[in-house]
């Protein structure tokens, strides 16, 4: 792959990050719930003013991967009360890894883990955790070669669908 870039982003690239939100949130999840509901999450927690504050929050990181100056992938990261669950203190949450589908399986998604796991380690946290869907197997299969464990689960509401998501963690220490 040719001129592969991650670097940290800020509110400049609100625009970029909402787009790659929609059309990878869509791609991932579009086939297996009614768009219907895909729209309504899409409307409710990838609208401008949401994406905004994400970027605005000095306990969200995010880092996205550019090839040959296109945004293909990105990833959110959330410390201390920015998690979307709490009681996990001393770990990094991993809240998206989005890759577009034409960029899968070309590494992009392991490249963007191992700066997860570095900036926990540099941070010195204790785990990195995740949340992924149940029906997302492909997902889980990767989270699990990446040396992620199952440890708890809970319900994640799409429109009226009440789904689970497995909670899954990486230990440090």
């Amino acid at each position: 792959m040719s001129d592969l870039i991650i670097k940290e982003v800020d509110l400049d690239y609100i625009d970029k990050i909402k787009a790659i939100s929609e059309k990878t949130f869509v791609e991932t999840f579009g086939s297996d719930n009614t768009a219907e509901d895909i729209e309504n999450y899409l409307t409710e927690h990838i609208n401008t003013q949401q994406v905004r504050q994400e970027l605005s929050n000095p306990a969200s990181l995010f880092y996205a991967v550019e090839v040959d100056g296109n945004l293909v992938a990105y990833m959110k990261l959330n410390l201390d009360d920015a998690q979307t669950e709490q009681g996990y203190s001393n770990s990094l949450e991993i809240q998206r890894l989005y890759v577009l589908k034409e960029y899968k399986k070309q590494g992009i998604g392991r490249k963007l883990m191992d700066k997860a796991i570095e900036e926990a380690e540099s941070r010195q946290m204790d785990f990195v955790w995740l949340g992924v869907w149940e029906k997302n197997t492909k997902a889980i299969k990767f989270y699990e070669k990446s040396g992620f464990v199952m440890f708890d689960k809970h319900v994640f509401k799409l429109g009226d669908d009440e789904q689970t998501d497995y909670l899954m963690k990486y230990e440090l220490v």
